[in-house]
């Protein structure tokens, strides 16, 4: 039986088996010829204090023990093409783990995709950030694999009770993942990786008589009696099927706009909205770590920050050392921003949002709108920002300072927002008592990390799609929509999940519980 240890090591010795086969050994008072396997379970930085620590948690195998290496694989997937078929409306994380877990339940799944696949995404997202064009189907929201596919994909997750985070993780190894996700405290895979995966699950679903439709966006829900029926789509097709899963994310803002119309039921929901600050990585670095220089073992640093101001939550939000901001607007006439990483994560600026909790309060001069006040509200900002910077894709942008001290930035230098930049005094984006917000919290962050507030630091508005605007009430225990039988709201579009691991549970919980309701009948 393996011995299991808690230890704290130099990131040199976290990073290089020879070296922690000898701090084991030295932990132990033996031979570094006796420790067989040293096997890390869990492994977390502690910036704490000046001398930087790793926190580990291993397994250690002596010589003589038998030392058996983990297998991940695939769950037994049996071909399902003339199985009961059940719709997946949307082929982000959510959906595409709900068709997978309706593989492994005995069902068809048949995924519905307005976007293109992750090749024809890319010639839209090159549109997008070299001819400022968006199209509305195929952009870093919208196709396969969702929002995730190209920003980042970050793993973290809080979500620990809705499900089995290792499961999700362990499939993701399997899909050809680094197995690093699975001890890392928090686990990221790199935008330039993550479409190989998601291209892998895809293929996987196909294999098993799934299919997965791309470029086909749904303008309709069949329903009968409060049932659903089936899905129509862009080009007058009907896809009948008695339940559907609706995955769609929360840009799909037709498809809250549909439901309003039909009256099938929704209602408001408040979410953040801010900036995204860019720093040197260099100065983060030294902030976080307090030294000169980050050196070869150390990742580039992240940070987290939270701030009551004026009663209300400001903090960071989606933080990407060594990235870059990508623009993430889903149609033409709007600014929207968000971040990524590489795998690496080896660019030279760091990027967060930093955004303001909002109340329903704050949704009123919209109520008009009923259940789309807070989608309005948000689709105010985005506009007004398009407008601001000369109706293109350039981000209003002001440095840190400036924008504390009301005062339009003179220059703005060359950022990682590839379709650039325009000097703008950002209280012109947001409503005033937001502006007010932030200006103080950036006070307030540069107070507990020093140097943080500084106009090397350029802000770019909005970071406005933090989380959906709007909710898609299910029963709790049936899960499906509190009004129409077979209709299962998902992710993060229905308001369920925060990120790719939590979208990705409550895809497997859905699929899960429609396999049950289908098994007694």
């Amino acid at each position: 039986m393996p011995r299991e240890i808690q230890t704290q090591v130099s990131p040199e010795v976290a990073y290089n088996q020879s070296f922690l086969n000898e701090h084991v050994a030295k932990l132990f008072n033996t031979s570094v010829d006796e420790i067989q396997k040293v096997v890390v379970l869990k492994r977390s930085i502690d910036a704490r204090q000046k001398a930087i620590k790793f926190n580990l948690k291993a397994d250690v195998y002596f010589v003589g023990e038998v030392f058996i290496p983990q297998s991940i694989g695939l769950p037994e997937y049996k071909n399902v093409s003339n199985s009961q078929e059940v719709i997946v409306v949307g082929a982000g994380p959510a959906g595409l783990f709900a068709a997978l877990q309706l593989i492994e339940s005995g069902l068809k799944p048949i995924v519905i995709e307005r976007g293109k696949d992750i090749r024809g995404r890319r010639r839209d997202l090159k549109a997008i950030n070299v001819d400022h064009i968006v199209n509305q189907d195929s952009n870093y929201c919208f196709g396969e694999g969702g929002a995730g596919t190209y920003s980042d994909g970050k793993l973290y997750t809080r979500s620990k009770k809705r499900g089995d985070v290792d499961r999700i993780l362990r499939l993701l190894v399997a899909f050809g993942a680094s197995e690093d996700i699975l001890i890392e405290a928090h686990p990221h895979i790199g935008t330039n990786k993550l479409p190989n995966i998601i291209q892998d699950i895809r293929e996987k679903i196909i294999e098993y008589g799934g299919q997965v439709l791309f470029e086909t966006r749904v303008i309709d829900l069949i329903i009968k009696n409060n049932e659903i029926q089936g899905i129509t789509t862009q080009s007058g097709d009907t896809i009948a099927a008695n339940k559907v899963i609706l995955a769609t994310g929360h840009s799909a803002r037709d498809i809250f706009e549909l439901l309003d119309k039909k009256k099938i039921f929704i209602e408001v929901k408040p979410f953040a909205l801010g900036v995204r600050a860019e720093h040197p990585q260099e100065l983060i670095d030294k902030i976080q770590y307090s030294c000169d220089f980050r050196g070869e073992f150390l990742p580039p640093s992240p940070y987290s920050i939270v701030k009551q101001i004026n009663g209300r939550g400001m903090y960071s939000f989606c933080m990407c050392p060594g990235g870059v901001i990508a623009p993430c607007a889903t149609s033409p006439g709007e600014v929207v921003t968000n971040g990524w990483s590489p795998s690496k994560r080896d660019q030279g600026t760091a990027n967060s949002g930093i955004v303001v909790e909002l109340k329903l309060e704050d949704f009123k001069p919209f109520a008009k709108f009923g259940a789309l006040a807070g989608l309005e509200f948000q689709k105010s900002i985005e506009q007004k920002a398009w407008h601001l910077a000369g109706q293109t894709q350039k981000v209003p942008a002001q440095r840190m300072v400036d924008f504390t001290q009301n005062k339009i930035s003179i220059d703005i230098p060359k950022t990682s927002y590839v379709p650039g930049t325009t000097s703008v005094e950002l209280g012109q984006v947001f409503p005033g008592f937001l502006t007010q917000i932030v200006r103080e919290g950036f006070l307030e962050f540069g107070k507990s990390m020093r140097g943080y507030h500084t106009n090397e630091a350029i802000l770019h508005a909005p970071e406005s799609r933090t989380s959906s605007p709007v909710r898609i009430p299910r029963d709790n225990e049936s899960l499906e929509h509190v009004q129409i039988k077979g209709l299962y709201p998902c992710g993060e579009g229905a308001g369920y999940a925060g990120g790719i691991i939590s979208a990705a549970i409550d895809g497997e919980k859905c699929a899960l519980k429609i396999a049950e309701v289908l098994k007694k009948q």
